[in-house]
C-alpha cells in the first residue's frame, strides 16, 4: 500500500515551468523535502540561490524545503513520488530516462493535461506504456489550477485520482496545505479527460473574446462545451459526475474565465487575427489545447461522439473557418431538446429507461 509522505520524505518534480515549480512549492509547503528537476542550469541556479523562478513565477518566493537540480538521477534518487510536469508531447522521451531511476514502489503522478498526438493516449496511459509501472502506482492531479494564483497561496482545490484509492489518498496527503485542498477519486479517465477537454473549450472562449463577443456568447459556449466534454468522457468509460466536479466544471470555469490561462490567451490571439504559427511563437509556454485538439477529435470519431464546438475550434486552427464565424448555437440544431444525445441528463435518462426495461 502506498503511504503518504511525511515531513522529511523525498519527492521529485520533473519540469520547472510555471506549473511544475508551483506544484513543487505546494509539496514543500506541505512539509516534504522536494527536488525539482530543471533542464536549464540558470533556472536551477536561480531557484537554489535566490529562491525564485522569475521567468515562470515572477515575484514568488520559493520555500527552503525545495531545491533544484539539473541532474535527473540526483533529483529522482530516493523519491517516493515523482510528479511529471513536462509538455505532453515530450513526456514519452522524458520517461525513457526516468524509468531507469524508479524504485520498486515509486508512484508516478501526472500533472499534465494533454493527449499524445501519435498514439491518442492519455498521459497516464503513456506513463504505463513507457515505464511498465502498474496502474495502481500511477496517479493524476487535475482541477482549477492556475499556477500564478496558487503560487501566491490563493486558496483552491484539486483532485488526485488513481484506480487504487489508497494511492490517490497518499498523493492527496502529500500536497494538502492551508491554501491547497486535494480530494480523491478513482475515475482516472474522467479526471484526465476533464483537464484535456476544458483546454479546447477555453480556446473557443478565447477566440470569441478576441473577436469581441460578450458574456452571453461565452456562457453559451461554456455550457454547451461542458456537455460535449461529458459526452466524450462518458463514451470512454468516465463517470459523468467527475465532469461536474473540480476536474471538469471547476477547471473549465477557471480556464475559460482567466487571462492567466495559456489556452484562453492562445484563443484570444487567434480571435484577434493572428495566424496559428504567430500565436505559438508568442506563447512563453505550451498551450496544450492546440496540440490535443486533433487527437481528441480522432478519439471522438472512433466512438461516434459529436463535438461541434471543438470541431469549429479545429477549423479555426486549420484556417478553414474565420474566428468570427465560431458559433455556439451550432452545437445542436435549433429547436432540439437541450440535452438531446449529450450530457449527463441525457445519459442518466437513458440509464433509467434501460433499468426500467430490465
Amino acid at each position: 500500500m502506498a503511504k503518504g509522505p511525511r515531513s522529511g520524505h523525498r519527492l521529485a518534480v520533473v519540469g520547472s515551468g510555471s506549473w511544475g515549480t508551483c506544484y513543487a512549492k505546494v509539496l514543500a509547503d506541505a512539509g516534504n523535502e522536494v527536488v525539482l528537476w530543471a533542464r536549464r542550469p540558470e533556472v536551477a541556479q536561480e531557484i537554489n540561490q535566490a529562491r525564485r523562478n522569475s521567468e515562470y513565477l515572477p515575484g514568488v518566493n520559493l520555500p527552503r524545503g525545495l531545491r533544484a537540480s539539473t541532474d535527473l538521477a540526483e533529483a529522482l534518487r530516493g523519491a517516493e513520488h515523482v510528479y511529471l510536469a513536462v509538455p505532453s508531447q515530450s513526456l514519452r522521451e522524458n520517461l525513457a530516462s526516468i524509468a531507469a531511476q524508479l524504485g520498486p514502489s515509486t508512484v508516478l503522478v501526472s500533472l499534465m493535461k494533454g493527449v499524445e498526438r501519435r498514439t491518442n493516449l492519455r498521459m497516464s496511459q503513456v506513463i504505463a506504456q513507457a515505464t511498465s509501472v502498474p496502474a495502481e502506482r500511477i496517479a493524476v492531479v487535475s482541477g482549477p489550477n492556475l499556477a500564478p494564483e496558487i503560487a501566491k497561496e490563493q486558496p483552491t482545490a484539486s483532485v488526485a485520482s488513481c484506480v487504487r484509492a489508497e494511492t490517490a489518498e497518499a498523493v492527496a496527503r502529500a500536497s494538502r496545505t492551508p491554501y491547497f485542498g486535494t480530494f480523491i477519486n478513482t475515475d482516472v479517465t474522467g479526471t484526465e479527460f476533464g483537464g484535456v477537454l476544458k483546454n479546447l473549450i477555453a480556446l473557443a472562449i478565447g477566440i470569441v473574446d478576441g473577436v469581441g463577443h460578450g458574456e452571453n456568447t461565452k456562457a453559451a459556449i461554456i455550457t454547451r462545451g461542458l456537455l460535449e466534454m461529458t459526452d466524450f468522457a462518458v463514451a470512454f468509460g468516465a463517470e459523468p459526475t467527475t465532469l461536474q466536479g473540480l476536474a471538469g466544471l471547476g477547471d473549465l470555469v477557471a480556464t475559460c474565465e482567466s487571462p492567466l490561462s495559456r489556452n484562453n490567451t492562445a484563443g484570444r490571439l487567434l480571435g484577434q487575427g493572428f495566424a496559428l504559427r504567430e500565436v505559438v511563437a508568442r506563447m512563453n509556454q505550451t498551450a496544450e489545447g492546440i496540440t490535443s485538439i486533433e487527437p481528441v477529435l480522432a478519439l471522438a470519431r472512433s466512438r461516434g461522439v459529436r463535438m461541434p464546438i471543438v470541431e469549429q475550434v479545429a477549423m479555426v486552427l486549420r484556417g478553414t473557418l474565420k474566428p468570427a464565424q465560431l458559433a455556439p448555437h451550432l452545437a445542436t440544431e435549433d429547436g432540439a431538446p437541450e440535452h438531446e444525445n449529450v450530457g449527463t441528463a441525457g445519459l442518466l435518462a437513458r440509464l433509467w429507461r434501460r433499468g426500467r426495461r430490465s
